[in-house]
């Protein structure tokens, strides 16, 4: 009977070396002496005894037994020799008392290579066997800044608490996005009754994800699992049945092929993916055949009159009720909170029979994300940046672009070389909206230092740029409340005499909100297979600039001209060679940043003054932003 299975066993392996023959790849099993150089490992750490996944042993650790095996690890050796006849043998050992002593292998890059019990392993592999017992060394490859190389070392983190070589990601930021997701601290052991729980949802979610066809996404099983974890709470989902959580990944199967790294999930302006050939037609024309009003809902994290941030927002609103009366209805919800608040709030304004609704907040996200997948002809989105989801657009603005003239203004208006900025959250755009104006700065006048100061931390521990002399222009906030009136906001400079306001950038929110809803009603608004998220500038009129009469003609001119030229695209702040505070050169000559280091930037230009605050710094309310939008380390 063994030799009959060693005959199948041999087929099998016989057609994989013939299909890598075709295909040209390498048709034996490789050899891990074969592929790494020493030099480039930084020492070997034994593991123990590990249950592997057999999916996971790939080759061998020496050139010895390769070429008896097929890339499969099937034999290829002729059934009547010495080979055939132990590995069928050792066969009916497996059926008849199976497998007990462990085989020896390594691992590097959580791939495995074996360097004592080939045969065990082909054999398993025959009995379609999950995992096989195996004393385990580790070889560590030494640090380099390419992904696969960082994932790793996220992945080694993960496994010291974890024990599991089972859930990989393709994504960097996964890992401790995983263990923040599930309500860990990084590097927080896990007791076996948090382990057995786990990993009781994960294979639950597994089978069915590759039941409905998962392995033809182009994702991994962690990958998926993090999208579920990202939309639903951990300890939610621990409370489901298996049919639930079946449930929840027929309804969610389309967000699991969504990652950051699709080419089309960013676009800069409306327009670039939703304008037809003949352009955009007014409102006024759409509305001549709808008898209804268009109703479009703005649920806001707060209030106008207690956070800027809504008041732009509330001053979009007003724009498109004002500018199309008796075209469209708005209405708005302040004061939400993710969760429970934020869901009844989304379904209160779908049975008011929303068209339209604006989420205007990043904390909002889960719940805009939820209530899209259950109402999928609802047109939901939500404001926030690097956030990836198929059922739901997101909309945020290159803010940097302005930043960048306003450290050429700063320059440009201050009689000495430093200059202070006033950042808030330190969450994705914010570090690129600081070195975009240090970059504007350091333009103008080469000797420009930014003196950096946070308003969202506990304790302040250094003097304020209000107390600096050297420091007569400031960068303080983008836009005031009207419960709060001052005069600090945009660029302005101290003087005897007070305060004196120079510029401003400001966001149109209403001139966004228009074009969507001309999308809507003129037909170009389609669904997409993959994310879709608006990065609006300069360019797209929801961004503008407000220049002050204390500005000189001359500079405005000036000024006039650079933003003119961003407009175009022919003047990029983050272009050519830039250095980082610690002197490493973050992008060379002839080269532009891509949006996605421009939005993921956690480093400082090598002229600001300051530091990006760790997370135990933070006040409660800037800590639950960045932990949705990073990309601050959130390890106390």
């Amino acid at each position: 009977m063994a030799r009959e299975d060693y005959h199948n066993a041999r087929v099998a392996g016989r057609k994989a070396y013939r299909a890598d023959v075709q295909a040209g790849r390498y048709p034996y099993l490789p050899a891990l002496d074969d592929m790494i150089s020493y030099s480039e490992t930084q020492g070997e750490y034994p593991l123990g005894r590990v249950d592997i996944p057999l999916n996971l042993i790939v080759g061998t650790k020496t050139a010895g037994r390769q070429k008896a095996f097929a890339s499969n690890f099937m034999p290829l050796l002729g059934e009547n020799t010495e080979f055939g006849m132990k590995w069928a043998t050792l066969y009916d050992s497996q059926l008849n008392e199976g497998i007990r002593d462990p085989i020896k292998a390594y691992e590097f890059m959580n791939k495995f290579y074996v360097e004592e019990g080939n045969k065990r392993v082909s054999v398993m592999r025959a009995v379609d066997a999950a995992y096989i017992p195996a004393i385990v060394t580790r070889i560590l490859p030494k640090r380099t800044e390419e992904k696969d190389n960082l994932i790793y070392y996220e992945f080694v983190d993960f496994y010291n608490v974890a024990h599991t070589n089972e859930i990989w990601f393709s994504q960097l930021g996964s890992f401790p996005a995983l263990i923040q997701a599930i309500g860990k601290k990084p590097g927080e052991p896990w007791s076996d009754e948090f382990r057995r729980d786990f990993f009781s949802l994960y294979n639950t979610f597994s089978e069915y994800f590759l039941a409905k066809g998962g392995e033809k996404l182009p994702v991994t099983i962690a990958d998926a699992f993090l999208k579920y974890l990202e939309i639903y709470d951990y300890e939610d989902i621990l409370k489901k049945s298996p049919a639930e959580v079946k449930e929840d990944v027929n309804r969610l199967w389309d967000e699991f092929s969504v990652t950051g790294d699709e080419g089309s999930a960013l676009v800069k302006d409306t327009g670039d993916a939703t304008t037809t050939s003949k352009g955009l037609l007014s409102l006024t024309r759409l509305f001549s055949g709808r008898t209804q009003k268009v109703k479009i809902a703005f649920l806001n994290e707060k209030t106008s009159e207690t956070s800027s941030w809504t008041y732009s927002h509330e001053l979009g609103r007003l724009y498109l009720e004002e500018t199309y009366p008796n075209n469209v209805e708005t209405f708005h919800i302040d004061n939400l909170e993710e969760g429970e608040s934020a869901e009844k709030a989304i379904e209160s304004a779908i049975q008011l029979g929303s068209d339209i609704i604006f989420t205007t907040s990043p904390c909002l996200i889960k719940s805009s994300v939820r209530a899209a997948v259950a109402h999928p002809n609802v047109i939901i989105l939500n404001c926030s940046l690097n956030q990836f989801y198929h059922s739901l657009r997101t909309y945020y603005g290159r803010m940097y672009e302005a930043k960048f003239l306003m450290g050429a203004i700063a320059a440009a208006m201050s009689q000495t070389d430093h200059i202070g900025y006033l950042a808030d959250y330190p969450i994705y755009g914010t570090i690129a909206n600081i070195n975009a104006f240090a970059m504007g700065a350091k333009m103008i006048n080469p000797r420009a230092m930014i003196h950096l100061e946070w308003s969202r931390i506990n304790h302040w521990s250094g003097r304020h740029l209000s107390e600096m002399e050297e420091v007569q222009v400031i960068s303080g906030q983008d836009m005031i409340r009207p419960d709060a009136p001052s005069r600090e906001f945009g660029i302005y400079k101290k003087g005897k005499d007070g305060i004196e306001n120079i510029a401003s950038p400001m966001w149109h929110w209403g001139k966004f909100y228009e074009q969507i809803v001309q999308n809507v009603l003129d037909g170009t608004w389609k669904k997409t297979k993959t994310a879709m998220n608006y990065w609006l500038g300069l360019s797209s009129d929801v961004i503008d600039i407000v220049y002050s009469n204390n500005l000189p003609v001359g500079t405005r001119r000036l000024l006039k001209f650079l933003e003119a030229s961003i407009i175009k695209g022919t003047l990029e702040p983050f272009y050519g060679v830039l250095y980082s505070q610690d002197g490493i050169v973050q992008k060379s000559e002839d080269e532009s940043m891509t949006p996605e280091q421009i939005v993921t930037m956690d480093w400082l230009a090598d002229n600001v003054l300051g530091v990006i605050p760790t997370f135990s710094d933070l006040t409660d309310e800037a800590r639950e932003l960045v932990l949705l939008q990073g990309p601050l380390n959130t390890e106390e």
